[in-house]
């Protein structure tokens, strides 16, 4: 079992900064990929990027691609998303996720086997 714990989230103006962060325990966190999903009110849940295991490269959708970076700390069992330049449409609940499953750009939610349980992230104009 892996337990993630999402924090960071808060209410900033649109241009501003926010960093989250994915704490985990549990099971070695180096063995695991992290990706970070978004679900707006009303919603479907969006993928909005993961990195590898070995924390070297993240992946992420066009929308946030040049603002946002995601960073993977294995010592600290962290993952961070680091947003800048927010929009008031990054305006979400905010979730890590790990799997064990390698690969990149992982958008679907199946292969991920644990949920952290949301911060929320309100980008007001």
């Amino acid at each position: 079992q892996v337990q993630l714990v999402e924090s960071g989230g808060g209410l900033v103006q649109a241009g501003g900064s926010l960093r989250l962060s994915c704490a985990a325990s549990g099971r070695t966190f180096s063995n695991y990929a992290v990706g970070w999903f978004r679900q707006a009110a009303g919603k479907e849940r969006e993928f909005v990027g993961d990195i590898s295991r070995s924390g070297t490269k993240g992946y992420y959708i066009d929308s946030v691609k040049g603002r946002f970076t995601i960073s993977k700390d294995n010592a600290e069992n962290t993952v961070y998303l680091q947003m800048n330049s927010l929009k008031p449409e990054d305006t979400a609940v905010y979730y890590c996720a790990a799997r064990s499953q390698s690969g990149q750009f992982i958008a679907v939610r199946g292969p991920y086997d644990y949920w952290g349980q949301g911060t929320r992230v309100t980008v007001s104009s």
